[in-house]
């Protein structure tokens, strides 16, 4: 009907987006920066209760990202095509940030390589070990999972390691793993394997340059700490 008032969500909405292109990401809180994204896959309807709903059930605006699809869908508002587009979001993070690494001297731009790490792992439910290959120039030529365990462990094989590596022609390597339980401590068993992994590498010309924990309440360096 003409002169129909319009539904006050659409205002909202156009002020949303109005201060993001003004000031940002930083202009808006992390449920208002959820609430745009969702507006783009919820065409009609108030978003901030499911927004905020997104927060109270996954603590923060990383773990609604890293959230997995089946786990978005289970919060009331989201629909199917709303935990896509926080997919994707993730998904774009993550090619970003592997661009800030990929072909980079990577000890000369550890900060990226850390949150590159902390995108792809410290949310995961279950342990994987990952290692990342460089050349002779410290350059990332590839990461890739070597394997992926319970949610407290993940068998490793240091001859594995040591094959790709000749594989690759890497003269360093970064090993990096996670801890779903939170905790970045690096365990005995954590150091242990480290050290076996750094003996079998040696044996065939390859540099272990830090062993990595990645964890939700942040990282640990082997190296740092002295365990190798």
């Amino acid at each position: 009907m003409t002169g129909e008032k319009k539904p006050g969500y659409l205002d909202h909405r156009k002020r949303l987006r109005q201060r993001f292109l003004d000031g940002g990401a930083d202009a808006l809180p992390d449920y208002e920066l959820l609430e745009l994204l969702l507006t783009m896959a919820v065409p009609r309807g108030d978003v901030k209760p499911a927004a905020k709903a997104l927060l109270a059930r996954f603590g923060s605006f990383d773990g609604v990202v890293n959230a997995s699809v089946d786990d978005l869908r289970t919060v009331k508002g989201m629909g199917e095509v709303a935990p896509v587009a926080i997919k994707v979001v993730r998904a774009a993070a993550d090619r970003l940030l592997r661009a800030e690494v990929t072909g980079k001297p990577v000890l000369s731009s550890f900060e990226a390589v850390l949150d590159y790490c902390k995108l792809t792992m410290a949310f995961g439910g279950r342990e994987q070990f990952r290692v990342l290959f460089l050349d002779r120039k410290n350059r990332l030529v590839t990461d890739e999972v070597q394997q992926r365990g319970t949610v407290d462990h993940a068998p490793v094989y240091p001859r594995e390691v040591a094959r790709r590596s000749i594989e690759l022609d890497a003269t360093a390597v970064i090993l990096v793993h996670n801890h779903p339980s939170g905790d970045p401590t690096p365990s005995q068993a954590d150091i242990a394997m480290t050290r076996e992994i750094v003996t079998a590498l040696k044996a065939v010309g390859v540099a272990v340059h830090d062993h990595i924990v990645m964890a939700r309440g942040g990282h640990s360096s082997l190296r740092a700490l002295g365990h190798m």
